[in-house]
């Protein structure tokens, strides 16, 4: 009996140079990632090297402006990448997407000159960022966060600790948060912190159910200093950037979500056209067949979910409740999917020996990240029905 093997996703894809970009990545992700996915995993090693290699290809600076290095390519492209590489390997795709969260700040709301200084390096020079907004008590509330800098002359010294910092300890620059005035979103304020700033030191990352190659970490700023020169934004602005920032980085979650979902669905059509009882494939059988629809409609219905939202974002457009929508949808999904893929493996599917046990453990820390979806149900209903009554 021939392999099944499933067809690469069929995708609607704006123009030329997007269909040849997605070629790129697929034989990349074919090449460079999904061969050795399940060894490093489950091994914890980070794949620094394979990052360098996304930003010599310009994976790493896809919807930002060519003027300082990126790509140009509109959101509903780069999210379409996003999830190819994370079918191939959360890791990477989460770690494209934190990247370019990293770089949202400086992009949007650095002055020309921060822009001309520093994005060219943090787009395609090799470097990987991080995102620093949680604290151990300060995570669905961050405007609660107490890492502080304060200013002296020219020069801000940060105290405090971050919480959940993906690539914690391994990035070559942080965006931070920290508290400048009083309590509260608007004492709020955003800085660029290089990776190897003096009194940054990095806790022993955190021992996790899943993506064990992708190191989660407290960051500890002891006495760190930093020019007013990386102040991003007005003193003050900073809560009001990362909000904007995690409205697109929640988009980025949905759409690496829909490319876990899709590998599980891949394993388990896969699995089910070869795997014979009863004097059949098991993917002749009623109920499973019902199963393997269930699961590719919830793929597709993530997926077009999040690509509308994304453009809108590219229309200009108020995208808010949409990426939270997206966020919401494409995560909850992803962890049906992982989970019946287990299932219709059977006794494999919770083998370390088949990919589908792994996409269920990296599925479910989808629903967390970024904004638990407890908060994405906020965030959507108070679009409809207004701030809740205190």
């Amino acid at each position: 009996m021939t392999e099944y093997v499933p067809p690469p996703v069929d995708r609607r894809l704006p123009t030329e140079e997007a269909r040849d970009l997605m070629a790129l990545v697929r034989e990349l992700a074919a090449r460079e990632i999904r061969p050795s996915a399940a060894e490093e995993e489950e091994a914890g090693r980070f794949p620094r090297t394979l990052f360098t290699l996304l930003s010599e290809s310009g994976l790493l600076s896809l919807p930002y402006a060519a003027e300082f290095g990126g790509g140009d390519q509109p959101y509903e492209v780069y999210l379409q990448v996003l999830e190819e590489l994370a079918a191939a390997r959360l890791t990477v795709g989460l770690g494209v997407s934190v990247h370019t969260l990293a770089c949202h700040a400086l992009a949007g709301y650095g002055t020309k000159e921060q822009r001309a200084e520093h994005l060219p390096a943090m787009l395609g020079g090799g470097l990987l960022g991080a995102y620093c907004l949680s604290e151990p008590a300060a995570g669905s509330d961050a405007a609660s966060l107490t890492t502080r800098a304060t200013r002296s002359g020219d020069t801000w010294t940060i105290e405090g600790t971050k919480a959940w910092t993906t690539h914690g300890g391994v990035a070559d620059f942080y965006t931070v948060l920290a508290r400048t005035g009083g309590s509260g979103p608007h004492g709020i304020t955003a800085f660029l912190v290089p990776g190897d700033a003096e009194g940054l030191r990095p806790a022993r990352p955190e021992r996790k159910m899943g993506m064990k190659g992708s190191p989660t970490a407290q960051l500890h700023f002891d006495g760190v200093r930093v020019p007013d020169a990386r102040r991003i934004g007005e003193e003050g602005q900073g809560f009001s950037i990362a909000l904007s920032a995690l409205d697109s980085g929640r988009l980025g979650i949905a759409a690496c979500a829909i490319g876990v979902a899709q590998a599980a669905l891949d394993e388990a059509l896969a699995y089910t056209a070869g795997r014979r009882q009863f004097g059949r494939a098991i993917a002749d059988f009623q109920g499973l067949r019902f199963m393997l629809a269930d699961m590719a409609t919830q793929v597709e219905a993530g997926r077009a979910l999040y690509l509308s939202a994304a453009r809108l974002r590219d229309a200009g457009l108020p995208f808010s409740k949409e990426a939270a929508m997206a966020k919401l949808f494409c995560t909850d999904a992803a962890m049906r999917v992982t989970t019946d893929a287990v299932q219709l493996l059977g006794g494999y599917g919770y083998t370390v020996d088949f990919p589908a046990e792994r996409y269920m453990r990296e599925a479910k820390v989808l629903q967390i990240v970024e904004g638990t979806n407890q908060i994405q149900r906020m965030v959507i209903a108070r679009h409809l029905a207004g701030p809740e009554a205190h």
